[in-house]
């Protein structure tokens, strides 16, 4: 088969341009050219013809889906030996990764052409794309806000975001570094002034990268520890966020600038804040421990230090004058005289500083400092004991922060003002933000545990049974407890390994600096009493400053139940005195959607927090909502600006904290302009929504709504809860029992061990139907709720495309939903049930078929589409060139699980194709040796955990 037969077949599924500066197939196309090229070379030709032939009859279904296509894949498919449908597994799945890399080098190729920002329309980007500039004039121009005003809301104005490990980041983080450097090589093969060598250098560069990708092995072997989770997580300050904060700063400062606003914002004005949940999220995860907390502080805490270090030499080489204010030179010379002579183990500045250079001899000291610190934290995680003492290292931010700020007054006092607003005052920015902490850890936990806690007291103190009791007398021991001064309980308490995992927790609590800390979060929280008990519990382990004990209310009833709650909490003059005006509220995606579907769940969680913020102000509280939101559609993800956008009005209010989960840091932080573009959208939107509220939904709306959600709840619950043959269903036609294999997170992915859907963590749940590119806990309930209201008066369906047209909460979950049917096949899902599911299920599978082509249809009514994704052409154009390598994956996937699951499937295998090229006589046997304790036949398992992997990178919304 001639060479460009697969870059002809991507110019045929792709015929036209979607517009002038669309470069999108030639990446597509050379990096594929080359993929294959060393395809050929590892394995030899006639693999890679195969690979051809798996691409071709897959493409070939795209254009007409034409059932009979797949069957003839999976012919092709199901007749490789296992290391063969390895290789096609692995090629695939990175045939992928490399379209997702061309798809980004094409975006970021887009943006640099079109700054404006009138005529972007990209998935991640949704409607509008929010550039801090834009917003600033905007505000200002045409809704006729004073410059002042949009400053004093920007300064007072806070996002902090969440960093969480769920179990959904695929790639591996040797995976992910390469990626990033494919993504970059192939951007400078396009720039314009590149001579002929670099081309030949950059090229060959490009094919080095490509096949160390296909070389690593992309499952990882063991599942991550949340250290590990932790350390992945952070990795992402070092190489983007670090640097990326101070820039995005000046960013602002030049917006500001261009609206007349001469001042730049203050160092200390905490406009992005970090925290994570990465070892203090223990929450159905029972390997975090206490121990696996305190290290993970002090690690955070060990590479802060290190980086403040790295940096503070390049500012004592900036800041060489002498001229300086009378208080930093007395300071100076203090330093001077008090100071050992040389430290030899320093490169730069090893000798004394000299007086007469009054700002190094005070930022020697800040090193001196740092170093100590760094290297008390290194000995505390190794040893448990440092010999450094605590006075010779930085203990409390405000420590470090002083000779900084001296050394800016001092600039300033000498008119040295643009001195100090350069690398300065971006350490300064960096202090202000990362502490000495870099994040701040969020402690999650169950509030049946700390129940446990209180039960096993009140029985020890013989007072009864704390379980037991009614939520008033729990309130009233509680309060009189916390009003009192005694200790509840000494080292006698008797104590499950449970009871002292939780005790435990709270003595490390006590011990950490209290800056490493962030809040202290209830899972599964219904009631007062859920706060208080958290209260008391810290103050009986003596936590010095204890943490703000935040409520998370995910199931539907909670949801419900949530403001009369938090109302009853207000009332309690203890806790109403303890907090100073400020509650957060948590507010959970996932599990409300398993409960309900989509639909009802986000109409819940809008009229929830309308609630809560009337509570509030009722008791001149200022809340802040804190979303959980996941990555993927099912459980809240989606594009950020109109996600901050379509909250109800009030409810942001200039303080915003975000869960950033999984796979999603990595697409918000993986390069330095993602980085920057995170930011900006994350503080344009609130301050937009701050300032130019949405508007609030007309009561003929609501009750729409309300109508929608309780039809569209009524047949979701019909099917996934009470239809008898659902489990079974959902069970044959998914990888959901397989899922178990792919270590991609540190929980286990159930609550329970035995249980049905209840007892399934949201995270496997949306995955699995991921993978069958059906996606039903997106769309079911939708159809059958816009069917009945339509035909109850023809007249709402006009009343739905005037909500589509004018309210950005009712148009965000449609454009979503619209989103995953482009996605989606149900021509896949039919595959599964005709090879995976029991004869009596079938009907039942074709049934929910029907009921996605209905719902779609109803849908594109709606938006007023004739066909999906219209108003966004470019996605459409992506998806389009991803779907032959995804079709692959599914066709792969299903035939697998086919062997796995039926002893008596036989296939008649072909001879070994794939031969490796040095030496031909030793085949790709090596590929099974991998995975010797698979329970399946030899390479079934790696295979069809590759094709979980593809698929997932090609939906680019695992779980």
């Amino acid at each position: 088969m001639a060479k460009a037969s697969i870059d002809a077949q991507l110019r045929r599924i792709a015929p036209s341009k979607v517009s002038e500066d669309d470069k999108l197939i030639e990446y597509d196309a050379l990096l594929l050219d080359k993929f294959l090229d060393i395809l050929q070379n590892l394995h030899g030709e006639a693999l890679r013809e195969t690979v051809q032939e798996c691409y071709e009859l897959a493409a070939g279904y795209e254009g007409k889906h034409d059932s009979k296509k797949l069957d003839e894949l999976g012919n092709v498919l199901t007749s490789l030996d296992a290391g063969d449908s390895i290789v096609i597994a692995k090629a695939f799945s990175n045939m992928l990764n490399l379209a997702n890399l061309a798809e980004e080098v094409q975006i970021a190729h887009r943006r640099r052409i079109k700054l404006k920002t009138g005529d972007i329309g990209d998935e991640a980007l949704a409607a509008t794309e929010s550039d801090i500039e834009e917003t600033l004039k905007r505000l200002v121009n045409k809704l006729k806000k004073s410059p002042q005003e949009v400053f004093d809301a920007l300064k007072n104005q806070t996002v902090d975001l969440v960093f969480t490990a769920h179990p959904t980041q695929a790639v591996r983080r040797s995976l992910l570094q390469k990626h990033g450097r494919i993504r970059d090589y192939l951007a400078q093969l396009y720039a314009k002034d590149i001579s002929p060598d670099d081309r030949q250098e950059l090229d060959e560069s490009l094919q080095r990268e490509i096949q160390a990708a296909f070389r690593t092995d992309e499952i990882r072997r063991n599942p991550p520890t949340p250290q590990d989770e932790m350390r992945a997580g952070m990795s992402y300050f070092q190489e983007t966020i670090w640097k990326g904060v101070p820039k995005f700063l000046r960013r602002v400062d030049t917006a500001l600038k261009n609206i007349g606003i001469n001042e730049r914002v203050p160092y200390n004005a905490p406009l992005i804040q970090f925290s994570s949940w990465m070892g203090g999220d223990r929450d159905g995860n029972p390997r975090v421990t206490p121990e696996v907390t305190r290290d993970v502080c002090l690690l955070a805490r060990m590479m802060a230090a290190n980086m403040y270090f790295s940096q503070i030499e390049d500012l004592m080489f900036e800041l060489s004058m002498w001229r300086c204010s009378n208080e930093l030179r007395v300071r100076a010379e203090e330093i001077y005289r008090s100071a050992r002579r040389d430290v030899k183990h320093y490169i730069e500045f090893w000798k004394q500083v000299p007086p007469n250079e009054p700002y190094r001899v005070v930022l020697g000291d800040v090193r001196d400092k740092l170093y100590n610190t760094r290297e008390r934290s290194r000995h505390l995680l190794a040893h448990g004991f440092s010999d450094i003492p605590e006075e010779f290292a930085y203990t409390y931010v405000e420590q470090f922060l002083e000779p900084l700020e001296l050394c800016y007054r001092s600039l300033c006092a000498c008119g040295d003002n643009a001195i100090a607003d350069g690398t300065l005052l971006d350490f300064l920015r960096q202090v202000s933000t990362f502490g000495l902490s870099l994040v701040r850890l969020d402690i999650r936990q169950e509030s049946e545990r700390h129940t446990d806690v209180l039960d096993a007291i009140t029985q020890h103190l013989e007072i009864g049974s704390y379980r037991e009791w009614s939520e008033d007398k729990r309130q009233q021991w509680l309060l009189e407890e916390l009003n009192g001064k005694r200790p509840l309980f000494g080292p006698d308490l008797p104590q499950t390994e449970e009871i002292t995992d939780v005790l435990d927790t709270f003595h490390v609590l006590a011990e950490l600096p209290s800056d490493c800390l962030g809040a202290y979060i209830i899972s599964m929280a219904t009631s007062p009493s859920d706060v208080l008990a958290v209260e008391l519990l810290q103050r009986e382990c003596h936590v010095k400053k204890p943490l703000r004990v935040v409520p998370l209310f995910e199931r539907l009833a909670d949801l419900e139940a949530a403001p009369e709650a938090m109302s009853r909490l207000f009332s309690v003059d203890w806790y109403k005195n303890r907090i100073h005006g400020k509650q957060e509220v948590m507010i959970g995606y996932s599990d409300s959607g398993k409960d309900a579907g989509r639909l009802s769940a986000a109409w819940m969680l809008y009229q929830a927090q309308e609630k809560l913020v009337e509570v509030a102000k009722k008791y001149g509280v200022k809340l802040t909502m804190f979303h959980g939101r996941g990555g993927t559609v099912g459980r809240g993800g989606g594009p950020t600006h109109l996600a901050i956008l379509s909250q109800p009005p009030e409810t942001v209010h200039g303080s915003l904290r975000v869960t950033i989960q999984g796979e999603v840091i990595e697409q918000s932080f993986g390069e330095e302009h993602l980085c920057f573009r995170t930011l900006q959208r994350f503080c344009a939107a609130t301050l937009e929504h701050g300032m130019n509220p949405p508007v609030s939904p007309r009561p003929e709306w609501r009750q729409l709504m309300d109508n929608l959600a309780t039809f569209a709840s009524e047949e979701y619950r019909s099917i996934v809860f009470k239809e008898p043959r659902f489990v079974e269903y959902f069970r044959l036609a998914t990888p959901e029992t397989e899922y178990g294999r792919m270590n991609i997170g540190s929980r286990p992915s159930k609550r329970k061990p035995s249980g049905g859907i209840e007892s399934l963590r949201a995270i496997p749940w949306i995955f699995a139907w991921t993978q069958t590119r059906f996606h039903l806990p997106v769309w079911l309930g939708f159809g059958g709720a816009f069917k009945k209201v339509i035909e109850k008066d023809s007249k709402n369906l006009l009343m739905l495309q005037e909500m589509y047209k004018t309210w950005p909460f009712f148009r965000v979950t449609i454009d979503l939903v619209e989103m995953v049917f482009a996605k989606g096949d149900p021509g896949i899902a039919a595959l599964n049930d005709k090879l995976l599911v029991s004869s009596d299920l079938l009907t039942f599978g074709e049934s929910l078929r029907n009921n996605y082509v209905e719902t779609k249809n109803l849908l594109l009514q709606i938006v007023g589409h004739k066909e999906l994704l219209e108003a966004d052409p470019y996605l459409k154009q992506r998806l389009r060139l991803r779907d032959a390598y995804i079709t692959t994956l599914n066709v792969c996937q299903a035939y697998t699980l086919k062997r796995i699951r039926d002893p008596n499937y036989h296939v008649q295998l072909r001879p070994r194709i794939s031969k490796d090229a040095p030496e031909p006589s030793k085949p790709s046997d090596e590929l099974i040796r991998l995975n010797l304790t698979s329970e399946y036949a030899p390479g079934l398992e790696d295979t069809l955990i590759l094709t979980m992997k593809g698929i997932a990178a090609g939906m680019q919304n695992t779980g």
